[in-house]
């Protein structure tokens, strides 16, 4: 699942096909540095990810300037806020999941070195794009086939492909690859 030196990009609308999000990767900074627009939000994310796509900081921009929230971890499940506050009530989580893109599903999934048929229970930091609320909670990702994946947790159950890079094709209700 490597990916291409200059990155990737992708894109998806929505299933009903009324909004789209244009997430790109791109090799920076001896590390992967992830955006997206996410345009039924009216919001931009990004996430520095390590070599590995273990996240080291998220960011998350609604319609100003500055950051509203500037998420930082050391990697090891300890997590805290750009002005150094540490925030305990994330401890634990080790990925970032957004219920509004499919994207944040492709660093748990091209890490997870599972055999098809097997599972792992993940914790992820999920943040609300519109209250900036971030809870930790599970996710069990399990591999079904060669490049199919389920997704299962509190509210969440959906199953999908993904391409050669480990990036959700459809995710059937959700989103539609364009």
């Amino acid at each position: 699942m490597a990916l291409p030196s200059d990155g990737v990009e992708v894109a998806w609308a929505t299933w009903d096909g009324k909004h789209r999000e244009d997430p790109a990767v791109r090799w920076d900074n001896e590390a992967w540095t992830a955006t997206g627009r996410l345009q039924r939000e009216r919001a931009e994310y990004v996430c520095r990810l390590s070599p590995l796509w273990v996240p080291r900081q998220f960011l998350l921009f609604r319609d100003l300037d500055e950051p509203d929230l500037w998420l930082g971890t050391d990697g090891r499940g300890r997590w805290g806020e750009v002005n150094g506050a540490h925030r305990p009530d994330l401890d634990g989580g080790f990925d970032i999941g957004l219920a509004c893109t499919p994207f944040t599903h492709a660093p748990p999934i091209r890490r997870l070195p599972l055999a098809i048929g097997d599972a792992a229970e993940m914790p992820i930091v999920i943040v609300d794009v519109e209250t900036l609320g971030a809870v930790v909670e599970p996710r069990v990702y399990e591999r079904h086939a060669a490049r199919r994946w389920r997704v299962t947790g509190p509210g969440v159950d959906v199953e999908f492909d993904v391409d050669e890079h480990g990036v959700p094709l459809d995710v059937p209700g959700e989103h539609r690859r364009v």
